[in-house]
This record gives C-alpha cells, sequence and structure tokens, in this order.
C-alpha cells in the first residue's frame, strides 16, 4: 500500500464509526482534496464518522492538504497545534460538532475569526455544548478575553502598583512615622494592660524617665531626695532594666509596674525618641486606667513655642501635675514637699493639681497667657 497511497490524492471515510484514526506519517504525501459533490473540486478529504479529536492529525504529516470535512464527529475542543499541522489548508468545514465553550478553545475562535487563508463553513453558527448554562450559545459569540494574558496590561498595572507602594511607604515614613509608632507602642501597653490588670501590687513607688544627658540631676539630687530621704522606692534605667530583655517591655513593665511615673522633662528630653516612647505607654496608662500616675517635672523653662509640637505634652500639662525645678531654685525644699505630695495623692482623676504657685501654668508660658 506504501507505492499506492504515496499517490493518493483523495480519500472519503465518511458514514464509518470511526472513534479513533491513526495516521503515519508520510502515508498520505500528496493528499490533497476530495469532491464529494462533483463541482469541480478534486482534492478534499472527509471524515464524518465519531472522532473523538483531531490530534491524529499533528503525525499525519499532511502538509498538502488543502480541504478537510469533519462533520457530525464528537470532538468539542480545536487545539493551535492541530491547525499549526495543515499549513496548506483553505477549507475546514466542522459543522454539526458541539464545541466547549471555555478557555480550551478561545485560541481557535479567535483562529476563525482572524485567519484570511483558510475559510471555516458556517463558522457563525457553531454552537456551544458546555458548560450547561451556555448550551446553546453561538460560539463566536463567547468573550474570551478574560483567557488571553496582555502582557503590556500587566506590566503596566504591576508598575502602577509599584510605584503606589513606594510612595504610600515615603509618604507615610515622612509624615505619619511617629503616627505609626504611637500606635504600636499604644497597643503594646494595651496588651500588657489587659494581661496584667487584675494584679494590684507595684514593685515600685515611680518609674523615673528622663535623658541620659540629665542623669546627673537625677543621681544627685531626685535619688537622695526620694529614696534616701523620703524612702519611695524608685524605677530607674540603668539600675532596675532586665539585661537581655528587649527595651520596651522593660519600658512597659517599669511604667505598669510603679504606681506613678515621673517625667524630668527637659530640652534633650523631647529630642530624645526613647523618652518620646516613654511618655507614650504612660499618658496611655493615664487615659486607658483613669488614674493620676503620670507626674511632669520641667528641670527648664521651655517656650511655649517650643512645646507646640509636642501637642500630647501640651494636653497632659492642662490636666497633669507638673513642678518646675527652675523655679524652684530659691525654694527647693517647697519643691520637694509638692513632689513628696504628688508621689502620695491616690491615683484619683479627679486629685488637686499640685503648683508651685498659684500663677506658674505651663512652663514657658506667660501667667497673662
Amino acid at each position: 500500500m506504501s507505492n499506492k497511497t504515496t499517490e493518493l490524492v483523495s480519500l472519503d471515510l465518511s458514514l464509518n464509526q470511526l472513534v479513533v484514526f491513526g495516521v503515519t506519517a508520510d502515508i498520505f504525501p500528496n493528499l490533497t482534496t476530495l469532491d464529494l459533490e462533483d463541482r469541480g473540486k478534486k482534492h478534499h478529504i472527509v471524515w464524518e464518522t465519531n472522532l473523538r479529536s483531531l490530534d491524529f492529525l499533528l503525525h499525519a504529516n499532511l502538509t498538502e492538504l488543502e480541504f478537510l470535512q469533519v462533520r457530525k464527529n464528537s470532538f468539542s475542543v480545536i487545539s493551535e497545534p492541530v491547525m499549526q499541522s495543515l499549513p496548506a489548508l483553505v477549507y475546514l468545514d466542522m459543522q454539526g460538532n458541539s464545541f466547549t465553550c471555555d478557555c480550551d478553545n478561545a485560541w481557535f475562535l479567535q483562529w476563525v475569526i482572524t485567519n484570511k487563508q483558510t475559510q471555516v463553513s458556517d463558522a457563525y453558527n457553531f454552537e456551544c455544548n458546555f458548560p450547561p448554562n451556555l448550551k446553546g450559545r453561538k460560539l463566536l459569540e463567547l468573550d474570551v478575553r478574560s483567557c488571553t494574558v496582555d502582557v503590556g496590561f500587566v506590566c503596566y498595572i504591576s508598575t502602577a502598583c509599584a510605584v503606589m507602594v513606594v510612595m504610600a511607604v515615603s509618604f507615610t515614613h515622612h509624615f505619619l512615622q511617629w503616627h505609626l509608632v504611637y500606635a504600636y507602642y499604644l497597643l503594646l501597653a494595651f496588651l500588657y494592660n489587659t494581661k496584667h490588670k487584675d494584679k494590684r501590687a507595684h514593685p515600685y513607688d515611680a518609674f523615673v524617665s528622663y535623658n541620659a544627658n540629665d542623669e546627673h540631676w537625677v543621681l544627685g539630687e531626685l535619688l537622695p531626695k526620694l529614696e534616701d530621704e523620703q524612702g519611695w522606692r524608685l524605677c530607674l534605667h540603668h539600675r532596675d532594666f532586665q539585661p537581655g530583655k528587649p527595651i520596651m517591655e522593660n519600658i512597659t513593665d517599669a511604667i505598669y509596674g510603679s504606681r506613678k511615673t515621673i517625667c524630668v522633662i527637659s530640652h534633650d528630653y523631647l529630642a530624645s525618641e526613647w523618652c518620646s516612647r516613654e511618655i507614650q505607654v504612660a499618658s496611655f496608662r493615664l487615659f486607658d486606667e483613669q488614674k493620676d500616675v503620670l507626674i511632669l517635672v520641667f528641670l527648664e523653662d521651655i517656650p511655649m513655642q517650643q512645646l507646640s509640637p509636642y501637642h500630647r505634652m501640651r494636653r497632659l500639662l492642662k490636666r497633669q501635675t507638673y513642678l518646675s525645678w527652675s523655679r524652684a531654685v530659691a525654694h527647693p525644699d517647697l519643691f520637694w514637699e509638692k513632689l513628696r505630695q504628688a508621689l502620695e495623692t491616690r491615683e484619683d482623676p479627679a486629685g488637686e493639681h499640685l503648683l508651685l504657685s498659684v500663677g506658674d501654668g505651663i512652663p514657658g508660658e506667660r501667667p497673662d497667657q
């Protein structure tokens, strides 16, 4: 048959019950067309059987095939390699087949519409058979845009998202950095307070929050007076923090482990990141527990314009106990007595605010302001 098949230019296998058809490569090298209706076409190949796939064409090497008729078969998906294996095809008749209307046939649908070499007979009447919700719908009416990946659009979206993320991160870091830090430490303090809210005992009477540049005053003035003379138990960074423990955990433990927090405020204190975090946690405890747990001690007068950026500090000054060391130079004993009274007062937000004198007001602010 090999000699005969090489000369074969037409083949008719219609009205058979073939389910699978196998063709050896180069067995029909000259097969082109066959005209069943005797209308001048002499080179056709016709299958009207029960084929479930056209994949056999991939290995048939039918490079001369021009006319292919595969009506009323059982295949539902046409792959791109199958059509590419028929470079000379000019006419394709697939009427009577039921197509799968999903992304498996997206390429075939586009090929039917855009290719200019091959005429697909009655393509506009091809109907969907699957999925059930699309059964009976025309194949060429199917929207397959979601099946294709627009690389340019994907790159555009990816680039735009990356730019927006970079801008958002930059904006957040520049303008909202401290708000986020503050929110984080408020959450940390809230979790700590929730965990230890039933514990009433405090190991310390007061936690002293101060800047390292003011340590000479804390160790030379504050510590001898409060601990040695008045007998208070103070918590200090260098002495009472646990080595190896995260610094914020030490700060939170110290603030919630003390009845009160004494903030020794100076220009250096306001510029310190860690001091800012300490007063944030302490103020959260103040507003959360609604107790008089915060004492502000100003080592130096700070002009109001320098306090303006520290809105939280100004808010605290309007409602909390505060003392001024710079104004107590002439009356230091009164200063220490007021501080002792502040440490002795109950944790009552309605308690009296202790001032050095009636007209002191906010440190650095004129009495008439």
